[in-house]
């Protein structure tokens, strides 16, 4: 899986990515600390809705985000964005009310919401290759597992020396290293093949999306990854510390479990994916989040919990990982950014709907009920996704053009029969707008 690093572009960009992450990791552990230092016991409510900030950034901005990255060099765009957070960053420990930290939280996640999508198209312009992009997805999700097991542990070792304010400026040096990173590579950005209005660049990614049938299984799958990963990011500290009276280094290493069986899955992924389809491999995540959601509702122990945690993590990163094959396998370069940004906002849009349902129903039902309730939101995920993500989907489909005449470009090209009819590898764009067969 390492062997991806060898190209310097992607290494660099991975790079980026990495300490962006450890510097996000850390500013988290300090907007918890600084929330309670503002707002003492009603800190969980602060914390509560600057993640509500979150979400609604990474839904609204993304896509609207995505409309204007393609008129910008991506590289510009990545610096900016990164310089953008980092004077968030740096402000953040200057603040004295709590309406202050929602509108730099605001403006962060925003930053965020337009530069982590424009990041992650532009990996498969530098990795053409389907075998080192599908490498470079699993090293990509290991870093964001091994960030979420490692970052509160560099930020507990840094407040014994330090203020917690200090922690802000490590989050700074975080993005200003990360811009670096991407300025000392050349990036691809690959042009619109003709001007679009404002409506149709903000949309094209959703109207893509919703039109192939491949994403529209992908976004019932992530409804399933949301229903069971919000289980395991609420309510975990409420399982160990409420439900069996254990400390918080248990919660901690309850969640450590969790990332434990996504690096295990992270390993042997890349040549899974060489063996068996996208389609599979995913289900079978999925329903291993369904599984594990469910019995979760009976477990009584701390020792049983650590093991299904396990297995749920395992069950994440399967489910997760190759959505970004499946975006590349629909898109062309130019609509890439957009489709990206698309699959941005609905995936986070699911998670906006089970984080608060995973909290309420806990506190007002009970985490049994909790737990049910979301195993049954990721079972109907995964059946939608069954039925709306064909078995057969083959990349190259028969497909006939009656709109255009026969001497269009397009059909001389790909040498069409008289009746239009011709096989390609089908993606949904200004030609083809809707998938054969759901005419």
């Amino acid at each position: 899986m390492l062997d991806v690093l060898s190209h310097r572009t992607y290494r660099h960009l991975f790079l980026a990515q990495v300490i962006a992450l450890i510097g996000t990791g850390l500013a988290t552990v300090a907007l918890g600390l600084l929330a309670y230092e503002l707002a003492g016991e009603k800190a969980g409510a602060v914390l509560g809705t600057a993640l509500a900030i979150k979400m609604i950034a990474y839904v609204g901005v993304a896509p609207i985000a995505a409309a204007f990255a393609e008129r910008v060099p991506r590289r510009a765009m990545l610096v900016s964005l990164d310089l953008v957070r980092a004077a968030v960053a740096l402000c953040l420990p200057f603040v004295s009310e709590i309406w202050q930290v929602y509108v730099l939280i605001f403006v962060l996640q925003s930053a965020s919401a337009a530069f982590t999508p424009t990041f992650q198209a532009t990996i498969p312009d530098v990795l053409p290759d389907e075998k080192g992009y599908t490498r470079a997805l699993s090293l990509s999700r290991l870093a964001y597992d091994l960030e979420s097991l490692l970052s509160p542990m560099l930020a507990a070792l840094l407040l014994t020396v330090i203020n917690f304010h200090n922690l802000f400026g490590g989050t700074a040096i975080g993005f200003l290293a990360s811009a670096a990173l991407v300025l000392s590579v050349s990036i691809p950005s690959p042009k619109p093949t003709a001007p679009r209005g404002i409506y149709d660049r903000t949309t094209r990614g959703l109207r893509i999306y919703l039109a192939t049938p491949r994403l529209r299984g992908l976004l019932a799958i992530s409804l399933a990854v949301a229903a069971g990963g919000a289980l395991v990011i609420v309510n975990t500290v409420v399982f160990v510390q409420g439900r069996f009276g254990l400390a918080q280094s248990d919660t901690a290493l309850a969640l450590a479990a969790f990332g434990a069986g996504s690096m295990v899955v992270a390993l042997v992924l890349p040549r899974l994916l060489e063996r068996l389809s996208d389609r599979p491999v995913m289900l079978a995540g999925a329903g291993l989040l369904i599984v594990g959601t469910a019995f979760s509702a009976l477990i009584d122990a701390y020792l049983w919990l650590l093991p299904l945690w396990f297995v749920m993590g395992a069950g994440y990163y399967l489910a997760q990982t190759p959505s970004g094959r499946l975006l590349r396998r629909s898109s062309s370069a130019e609509d890439r950014p957009a489709l990206f940004a698309a699959q941005f906002a609905l995936s986070h849009a699911c998670w906006l709907l089970t984080y608060p349902l995973a909290g309420w129903a806990g506190a007002a039902f009970g985490l049994p009920t909790a737990s049910l309730l979301l195993a049954a939101i990721a079972a109907g995920g995964v059946l939608i996704a069954v039925k709306v993500w064909p078995a057969i989907d083959p990349e190259a489909i028969p497909h006939r053009h009656s709109d255009l005449p026969e001497d269009h470009p397009h059909l001389i090209a790909r040498r069409a029969s008289p009746a239009g009819q011709h096989v390609h590898a089908f993606i949904v764009d200004d030609q083809h707008p809707i998938w054969p067969g759901l005419r």
